[in-house]
């Protein structure tokens, strides 16, 4: 199951930027307040390693994470969660997906894919803020595992009960972790309450 971060903070911004009124501005702002929020949980069952280290009083044994971490955001949305996640995690490396949906099909394209080569021996981390049908998400993280992703993590913004369904049936071995799930999906899609179209909104394309 999902880590459903019922925060205060995370419940206040998600209610704002839900807002029809919310410009893109503060639709920026509040996506990466929730982002931020969720990177500790998202990260809590990291591998560490011992090392030893120096302070100005001792020396002692510290920890460091023992794998290095790849960002994904799957393109446009996504890239909302980038920043807030680097700030964090200044040494991770950002791999791209990009991805549009076929309004017909409802199914994912993918237009853009660079990945690093180191991808096997890291922690990924696929962000994306919101998960409707989960057809976008399954896709990343199969092409990820076809390169040879082994530690995979999912992060979201909002889901639907049928896009957690689908991505936990298809990839059970991915840990997952949002702020919020919704109602449901509406007969194009799209989740219900929702937010709307989350690139449009963070790049004031509507």
């Amino acid at each position: 199951m999902p880590d459903l971060q019922n925060h205060p903070l995370v419940a206040d911004r998600l209610a704002r930027l839900r807002s029809t009124t919310c410009p893109p501005k503060d639709f920026r702002h509040f996506i990466s307040d929730i982002a931020r929020l969720l990177i500790l949980p998202a990260t809590a069952n990291l591998a560490t390693k011992e090392k030893e280290i120096t302070t100005p009083l001792t020396s002692m044994i510290g920890q460091e994470l023992e794998r290095p971490i790849v960002l994904v955001p799957i393109l446009r949305a996504g890239l909302g969660f980038s920043e807030p996640f680097l700030q964090m995690l200044p040494e991770a490396t950002v791999a791209h997906y990009g991805m549009r949906r076929n309004e017909e099909s409802l199914q994912p394209e993918v237009y853009l894919e660079r990945i690093p080569d180191h991808i096997a021996d890291s922690e990924v981390f696929v962000l994306d803020p919101m998960l409707a049908t989960g057809g976008s998400a399954k896709a990343a993280i199969n092409g990820l595992k076809e390169r040879g992703a082994k530690h995979l993590h999912f992060v979201c913004l909002v889901a639907s009960p049928e896009g957690l369904k689908s991505l936990k049936e298809s990839h059970a071995d991915v840990n997952i972790t949002c702020a919020a799930i919704d109602e449901g999906l509406d007969q194009q899609g799209y989740i219900v309450p929702g937010l709307g179209d989350a690139g449009d909104r963070i790049f004031g394309t509507l």
